[in-house]
């Protein structure tokens, strides 16, 4: 990551903007840019991009704009930039129908194929409004990201600024140097998009019959328990396991990939995070020397009610584990802070 503070924009001394003041509209730029891209590497990257370009264009900053809508600006321009001749990411559910658990697994598609998760902490506002925080939360779902892939990037940037963050039409005009009865038309055609995509509802946050029905998951997926886990699954539940295309459809077929193909997964440990405002863990399975727990997978989870309805199970290890702070060993995790 750039060090902002040991760069020197040209006109420093007629600014009184500081590199604090940048870095403070970070975790929302990154949420921006995340529903932009669909990866939390492509959005990581793009806001430091935009930062650096900030500070290194802050001659130019003559505050006739708010800080915050003159960053908007350049990281739209940049998520621009980066989405020119690219092919929309997706999940698994997009390209194909749902197969069996009998069916082969196939081979690995490459990583910008696929929407990718991000932790909570890099796109959820710390200490915001409780009511903030909720919007936050359900405009970075991976179904909602994933539909937005579905947009062209201006009728994607109308929509997140508009709908997600509120924005009135002229500014979003001023921002995107179009008309207001531009960006409504943008708007309206975003919209029409995602009711014909129709993603799934999210939960507006844990409440107690959640937080037992997970504490339920992990007991009995760690214990693979498969009466206790059919009790838990919704009926028409879905299982995706990216890079791979297949996904399955319905709680038997999952239930039986489990004791088939997936029967490696007996005795994981789960480790809780969280990611795309969503519960989340981290998967260990006993695939090391001696049996000891190495990474698998990170879950994703969407509930509904007393029931799971949506697992992904994320096989990039190798870089998701790193980017939500997670360790190789499990055990690390255990051990006394000094």
């Amino acid at each position: 990551m750039t060090d902002l503070a040991a760069m020197s924009p040209v006109s420093l001394q007629a600014s009184s903007v500081e590199p604090s003041d940048l870095e403070h509209h970070r975790v929302e730029l990154t949420a921006y840019c995340y529903r932009m891209l669909g990866s939390a590497f492509e959005a990581e990257d793009a806001v430091q991009d935009t930062l650096v370009r900030a500070w290194r264009g802050l001659d130019r900053f003559e505050g006739r704009s708010a800080l915050r809508s003159w960053l908007y600006r350049i990281a739209t321009n940049v998520c621009f930039d980066m989405l020119k001749g690219r092919q929309r990411r997706a999940r698994p559910m997009d390209l194909g129908p749902a197969r069996s658990a009998d069916a082969p697994v196939g081979s690995t598609l490459p990583e910008e194929t696929w929407v990718e998760p991000i932790p909570d902490g890099h796109v959820l506002p710390a200490g915001a409004d409780p009511a903030d925080v909720a919007v936050a939360r359900d405009s970075v779902r991976l179904a909602f990201v994933a539909t937005l892939q579905h947009l062209p990037p201006r009728q994607r940037a109308v929509l997140i600024l508009r709908e997600v963050l509120s924005w009135r039409a002229a500014e979003v005009a001023d921002l995107l140097d179009t008309t207001v009865a531009s960006v409504n038309s943008a708007l309206q055609r975003a919209r029409a998009t995602l009711a014909s995509r129709g993603p799934g509802q999210g939960e507006a946050g844990l409440d107690e019959q959640q937080r037992v029905l997970l504490d339920r998951y992990v007991d009995a997926f760690e214990r693979y328990d498969i009466d206790a886990l059919t009790a838990l699954l919704h009926e028409d539940a879905t299982q995706s396991m990216p890079p791979y295309a297949l996904w399955l459809r319905g709680r038997e077929d999952i239930l039986r990939w489990w004791l088939g193909p997936g029967a490696g997964y007996r005795g994981s440990r789960l480790v809780p995070t969280s990611a795309n405002g969503a519960p989340a863990f981290a998967q260990y399975r006993p695939s090391g020397p001696g049996g000891a727990h190495r990474p698998w997978a990170l879950q994703v989870l969407r509930t509904s009610g007393d029931r799971i309805v949506e697992l992904t199970f994320f096989l990039s290890t190798e870089s998701l584990f790193p980017l939500f702070g997670l360790p190789e060993d499990p055990a690390a995790l255990e051990q006394p802070v000094p």
